[in-house]
C-alpha cells in the first residue's frame, strides 16, 4: 500500500521505520525542515517537502502533538481537499475523542474515512513494533485495511468501538497510569520523610497489594535511581489526563479522582515544562504540604 506518515517525532520515527520494514511504499512528512530527508537517508522511503506531496497515499497516518494539529493538517492546510475520496486517514496521536468525531464527519463529507488508532507502549514498544493499538472506527472494511498496516507497528490490536473510542480508551488508560504514579509518588515521599528507604519500600510494595505498573517498572530505574528517562514527555501524559477529566465532565460523571490527578499533573507541568520526562513529576510534588 502507498502509505503517508505525517509526524516523525520520537514515536513516529520508529513507527514509520517499521512500516517501511513491512514492505509498504512509504512517504514521510514532518513540519521540521530536513527531518523527512534525514529519515529517508537512514531508512529509505520517500521524503515529502510539502504536505501536498503525500496526497497520492491510500492510507495516511498522523502522529502529531494533539488533535487540533491533526484537524489543522486536514482542514486548515487543505490536505483533505487533495486526497482520493477512498483514502483512509488513521490518527495515532493522543487526540480528544469529541474532536475526532467532529473531524471524522468533516472528512466523511469529502469521502475520506477516519480511524483513530492511538498507541500504548512508549519508545520501547515503538522500536520493537510491539505497541498496543486501540482502534476506533465506524467502517469495518476500512478497519480491515488499516489493520494490515497497523500490524507492522503493534503486536496487540484492539477494536474498541465506533470512531473516537480508541482515543477515549487511550486517555482513560493513561489517567489510570497517572493516578497510580501519583499515589505511589506520594507514598514514597511520605515514607522517605518518615525515615523509610524508598528502595526497600518498593521491594515491599511489589510483593504486596500496593504493587502496580509504576512500582514494578517505573520507580526503581527512573525515580529511585534518578534516570528519569522513560521517553514519554510530561506534557503528553498531562494532556491525556486532562482529556480523561474533560470526558468525565462532559458525561456529567462525578469523577473527583480524575479532577484531582489532572490538577496534580497540571501543577507539575507548570513547574517543569512540557518536555521533561513524565517520571520527573515527583520532583514538582516534593514540597511542603502547606504550599499545595
Amino acid at each position: 500500500m502507498i502509505v503517508a506518515f505525517i509526524g516523525i517525532g520520537s514515536m513516529g520515527w520508529p513507527m514509520a521505520a517499521n512500516v517501511l520494514k513491512a514492505g509498504h511504499d512509504l512517504i514521510v512528512y514532518d513540519a521540521t525542515p530536513g527531518r523527512a530527508t534525514h529519515f529517508v537517508a537512514e531508512h529509505g522511503g520517500r521524503a515529502a517537502e510539502y504536505l501536498k506531496e503525500v496526497a497520492s497515499a491510500e492510507l495516511l497516518v498522523t502522529m502529531l502533538p494533539n488533535g487540533q494539529v491533526v484537524r489543522d493538517v486536514y482542514l486548515q492546510e487543505g490536505l483533505a481537499d487533495l486526497l482520493s475520496p477512498r483514502a483512509i486517514a488513521i490518527d495515532m496521536s493522543s487526540s480528544d475523542p469529541t474532536g475526532t468525531r467532529a473531524l471524522g464527519a468533516a472528512l466523511a463529507a469529502k469521502g475520506i474515512t477516519l480511524i483513530d488508532a492511538p498507541v500504548s507502549g512508549d519508545m520501547p514498544g515503538a522500536n520493537a513494533a510491539t505497541l498496543a493499538i486501540m482502534i476506533g472506527s465506524d467502517d469495518l472494511k476500512a478497519t480491515a485495511r488499516a489493520k494490515v498496516l497497523l500490524a507492522s507497528m503493534g503486536m496487540q490490536l484492539f477494536e474498541t468501538g465506533g470512531l473516537g473510542s480508541g482515543h477515549a480508551m487511550k486517555a482513560l488508560n493513561n489517567f489510570v497510569a497517572a493516578a497510580g504514579y501519583a499515589a505511589a509518588a506520594e507514598a514514597l515521599l511520605a515514607g522517605k520523610r518518615f525515615g523509610l528507604d524508598p528502595a526497600r519500600m518498593l521491594e515491599i510494595l511489589n510483593v504486596s497489594s500496593g504493587r502496580n505498573f509504576n512500582t514494578e517498572v517505573i520507580f526503581k530505574p527512573h525515580v529511585v535511581d534518578g534516570r528519569f528517562a522513560s521517553g514519554f514527555p510530561l506534557g503528553l501524559l498531562a494532556q491525556d489526563v486532562a482529556i480523561a477529566a474533560d470526558m468525565a465532565t462532559a458525561l456529567n460523571l462525578a469523577a473527583p479522582v480524575a479532577r484531582l490527578v489532572n490538577a496534580r499533573y497540571q501543577s507539575a507541568l507548570a513547574e517543569l515544562g512540557f518536555a521533561r520526562d513524565n517520571t520527573e513529576a515527583i520532583l514538582a510534588w516534593d514540597k511542603d504540604m502547606s504550599t499545595i
